[in-house]
Order: C-alpha cells, then structure tokens, then sequence
C-alpha cells in the first residue's frame, strides 16, 4: 500500500531506473538530459502521480517561479479581470501568482511586500497605491531590486518599476463626449483618492473644458467604495439640483449613486443618467446596467505580465510606461438629458 503522503522523488527515480538527482535535473528543466531519459522520468511521474513540493524545488533551484501580486481591496471587482488576464497569459508557464491585500493583516504591522520577500517571489507586481513602506521595501537602503510592474495609475512612484495602466484620461473623455452627445450639461463627477481616481478626474476636467461646461465635483478625500459614491451623490444632489448626469471615478461608486438617486425617487436615466469607470462584473449585472468605461482589465493584466517576465529575465532593461486604450460600454444607465 502507498504511504498516504503519496510518492515521492525516490519513487519517481525508481520507476523510471534514474538518480534522484537527475530525476531534480528534469523537474528544473536543466539541459544535459538524453529524450530516452526525460521521457522515461515523465512517464514515471504521469504513472504515479506525483507532485513535485514548489518549496523543496525552490531551494534546490534557486528558483522559486512565484510572482507576488499586491492589491488593495479584496471587494473591488476590478481586481477580477486583471488577475484573470495575468493568468491567462502564464498559461503553459510555470509561474504562479500570489495573491496578497494591503488591508488584510494591517494589524501586524508588516507590509505584504516584506511577506512576497520572505517567499522569494521572483517579480512583483504592484495593483495597490505604493505606499511609503512599500517603496522602502523595493528601493531602500539594503532593499532586495526585485522586478517590479505597477499595474494602474498611481500616484506613488517606485523607481526602476514599469508601469502598465490604462490611458485613464481618455477613459474619463470618452464618459464625458457619451453624456454630451446625449444632451447633458450639468454632468457632476464623483471622485476618490488614489492616482486612478486624480488621473480620472483630470481627465474629465479637461473633457468639460472643452465642450464649454462647468465642472462639477464631489467626493474629495473620500475611498472609492460603493458607500462614498452614495454619500458624494447625494450631496451632488443636495447643492446642485440640475444635475442630469453622474460620471463617478468606479463602478463600486456608482453603484452608490445608484442608490442615492432611488432614496431621493429619481429615476435612472429618467431624471440622470450615470456613467461609472471599470467595466467590472458588477457593471454588467442585469440589475443595475452600468454604462462604463471598460479599462481593459484583462488586457492590462496581460500587458503586466509581458511587462514583468521581460524584466524578469533582463533585471537591466530600462524602465518602461505602457497605456492600453480604454472603450466605452453604453447600457441603460445612460439616456438622453431630461427636457
């Protein structure tokens, strides 16, 4: 009867009539091994189904084939088609990623950055606003230089990182022509912190410059989460009563203002159309309909991981800035200005 713990290295060498060692030799990949060999090592492990241990393959190889990804918000839907485009592209490879939250384990008083390190995660790849600890941790004094992606717009620099983000102006522009071009003037923005949010801002603002309209915007200072788009909305509506269209800096957010315009008995897109930044699954969801700017999330994730295995294997490579086009998705949020 096989031992519980399932075959092991040895078992796998002698089925197939080898050494341990060059069993390990196949596993990593390591040249200098016959077709008849190799051949026979895989037939051996198909035969009895073993699992190579990715910890002992690691100190043995001196490589660990892990990539660290740092988010900051395990309820933020974006996070879903981003992590999804990473891993269709490593598909056939052997990295695996792992997932880690800024928010999770706060307490602990250790950055998840320091966690990746000590698992000697061979690239990193930052979703999350870098904050200064982070930074630190990558380029300070005594810092392991790890390959580094930021995915998304951020307002933190880590220097030597690429950085792959959707061209969130345009993205805000594209929101802004769509109201425009259905009638609205009074089109109020509903912001948030963060590089995504400023450069989404940014890009509205200038988008109403150019068709002659007065910026409206609320919710400085404030998280980008379904409650603030909420409490923004509503003071939207409090201090501008002509508002017809809310442009909001994410999906979550919008999905608040949703809310905030039923409590008050508007209709959507009656009384004010809403347009929110993302094109999540949340969006999509046949009960609230979201116009959205669609980020390309999955692309993006792809575009990161092509970004990080390049610098992976020239840690020399010059630091990059990839922008990936957004589009627009019109649903029945949106509809012409109220006459």
């Amino acid at each position: 009867m096989r031992d519980s713990a399932g075959p092991t290295i040895y078992d796998v060498a002698e089925r197939a009539g080898v050494s341990k060692s060059l069993v390990s030799l196949v596993l990593r990949g390591g040249v200098g091994v016959s077709e008849k060999r190799r051949l026979a090592v895989q037939a051996a492990i198909d035969e009895l189904g073993y699992r190579p241990s990715l910890a002992a393959s690691a100190l043995a190889g001196n490589r660990t084939h892990g990539i660290g990804v740092l988010i900051d918000d395990y309820t933020n839907l974006w996070f879903v088609n981003l992590i999804r485009g990473m891993d269709d592209e490593l598909f056939g490879q052997r990295f695996s990623l792992t997932v880690a939250d800024t928010q999770l384990n706060a307490h602990l008083g250790r950055s998840p950055v320091e966690a990746f390190l000590g698992m000697r995660v061979e690239g990193l790849v930052i979703a999350a606003e870098p904050t200064p600890d982070v930074i630190d941790a990558l380029t300070g004094p005594g810092a392991a230089r790890i390959p580094t992606v930021v995915a998304g717009g951020r307002a933190g620099v880590i220097p030597g990182a690429d950085v792959v983000a959707i061209d969130e102006e345009l993205g805000s522009r594209l929101a802004v022509e769509h109201l425009v071009s259905l009638g609205h003037t009074a089109i109020a923005h509903v912001t948030g912190l963060g590089g995504s949010a400023a450069n989404r801002l940014r890009g509205y603002e200038r988008a109403m410059g150019d068709a002659r309209l007065t910026p409206i915007v609320v919710g400085h200072g404030l998280e980008t989460t379904e409650e603030a788009g909420f409490a923004a909305t509503r003071e939207v509506l409090a201090g501008h009563p002509t508002v017809s269209a809310v442009f909001t800096a994410n999906d979550t957010m919008a999905v608040g203002a949703l809310g905030a315009l039923r409590d008050e008995g508007l209709s959507v897109p009656g009384d004010v159309s809403v347009v929110g930044y993302d094109n999540s699954p949340l969006a999509g969801a046949h009960l609230v309909d979201i116009t959205t700017v669609d980020d390309r999330g999955a692309s993006l994730g792809t575009e990161v991981v092509r970004a990080l295995l390049s610098r992976i294997a020239d840690p020399s490579l010059p630091a990059r800035t990839t922008l990936v086009p957004p589009t627009l998705v019109v649903r029945s949020s949106t509809g012409p200005a109220p006459r």
